[in-house]
């Protein structure tokens, strides 16, 4: 389990054009050039028969001369990057350029790289790294009175707070909508913040970095929490906490979090929870990322297409996560009402919809059913809906009338 740690510090500013342009310069010589030489050079000493001899005869010559010449050509391509990088690093240290979440295309592109390799941006370019925080009006609000109060003037005793998936961003809550749905039939575009402030909710949307380990992610979660509803402006009567995909794992993550400083070894934010809603969250794990990794390993069996496999395992350790989920070592909190909606592309019957489920997370899964048929959640009360993907329960009507009733 877990410890809960407070935030040491309000979020830092995100990185410039100029920065994303060093990461590329970065990844195209570590990833993209490392992979097209090695499985040229791979190649080369398979068809030529040089990768087991130990001496070369004269008709080997041309073959070694041409192995020669391609690592020349692919060091040179490599100096190149990184002196390239190393400018461009330059000239990001000085503060130019234009800020990566100024446009929404930036935001994006931002929210997918974090995704991807985010654990390695929080260590080798923090700038570009996305900070936990609660999001207003397209900035970060430090969880401090004064900050709140200022963010949220017409805050309610009741909050709601949204936690998005892989990739994602804050953002992801008003832009989503499932139409055309894969049955072809458009349906009309709900938004579940405007849904729950039509129900007396306050809504507080958070962005996160979804390239970090997933128990990372609940440990700061949780902290962010406590710090949140200590400094909420007005006395709270009802929390509430909606996750889409890997955000409902690390809503779970927070709750396995635990306080030595508290009588019931909880976070004060645990004791105040009363609802928790998960949308196609993965909890036994998602098939997309079990493929990955065996097809990583896969690749790795032969030198010429090792580097691809190399590319596969690029993924970030919030991706490995997604394997397998969380299990029975994460109980569901006492007395919090949890629902949990999953989905699948045609209906749940049908082979496609058993098999692929949403196109990401199986419908098992994401009503958290184990193999055996055990509920992780024995109480919780589960919705499925058919001909819906997994960003179609982003902005469904059926969910909104269940947020509804859930949340009346």
């Amino acid at each position: 389990m877990s410890t809960a740690t407070a935030p040491a510090a309000p979020p830092a500013p995100g990185g410039t054009v100029i920065d994303a342009l060093g990461l590329l310069a970065e990844v195209g010589e570590e990833l993209v050039l490392a992979t097209v030489r090695d499985t040229h050079l791979a190649i080369a000493q398979r068809a030529h028969g040089l990768a087991t001899r130990g001496t070369l005869g004269l008709g080997a010559l041309p073959q070694a001369a041409h192995l020669g010449i391609a690592r020349g050509v692919y060091a040179g391509i490599g100096l190149g990057l990184r002196g390239a990088g190393r400018g461009l690093d330059r000239v990001a240290a000085t503060g130019h350029g234009p800020a990566l979440d100024a446009t929404r295309g930036g935001r994006l592109a931002t929210a997918a790289v974090n995704g991807l390799i985010g654990d390695r941006l929080a260590e080798r370019r923090p700038e570009l790294a996305i900070p936990l925080a609660v999001r207003v009006g397209g900035r970060d609000v430090w969880p401090d009175a004064d900050e709140l109060a200022a963010a949220f003037p017409a805050a309610g005793p009741r909050v709601a707070v949204l936690v998005h998936g892989l990739c994602e961003d804050d953002e992801v809550w008003g832009d989503a909508a499932p139409a055309p749905a894969p049955d072809g039939v458009a349906r009309p575009r709900v938004r579940y913040p405007e849904v729950l402030r039509a129900l007396g909710w306050t809504v507080v949307v958070l962005r996160l970095n979804t390239g970090l380990p997933v128990r990372e992610n609940g440990a700061a979660l949780s902290a962010l929490l406590d710090r949140l509803l200590a400094h909420w402006p007005v006395p709270l009567e009802r929390f509430a906490l909606i996750g889409h995909s890997m955000g409902g794992l690390v809503i779970r993550a927070a709750s396995a979090v635990r306080d030595p400083a508290r009588p019931d070894g909880l976070p004060a934010w645990a004791g105040r929870v009363g609802d928790v809603v998960t949308l196609a969250t993965p909890h036994h794990g998602a098939p997309l990322a079990w493929g990955v990794g065996h097809g990583s390993r896969a690749l790795a069996r032969l030198p010429e297409t090792a580097a691809f496999g190399r590319i596969l395992d690029w993924r970030s350790r919030g991706v490995h996560d997604l394997v397998v989920g969380l299990g029975e070592e994460v109980p569901p909190l006492p007395g919090v009402s949890y629902r949990l909606v999953s989905a699948c592309l045609t209906t749940r019957r049908h082979p496609v919809g058993h098999a692929l489920g949403d196109l990401l997370v199986r419908t098992r899964s994401a009503q958290a059913v184990d193999r055996a048929g055990r509920r992780l959640f024995p109480g919780a009360e589960t919705v499925h809906l058919d001909h819906t993907d997994h960003f179609g329960v982003l902005a469904h009507p059926e969910v909104a009338a269940h947020l509804r009733r859930w949340l009346a």
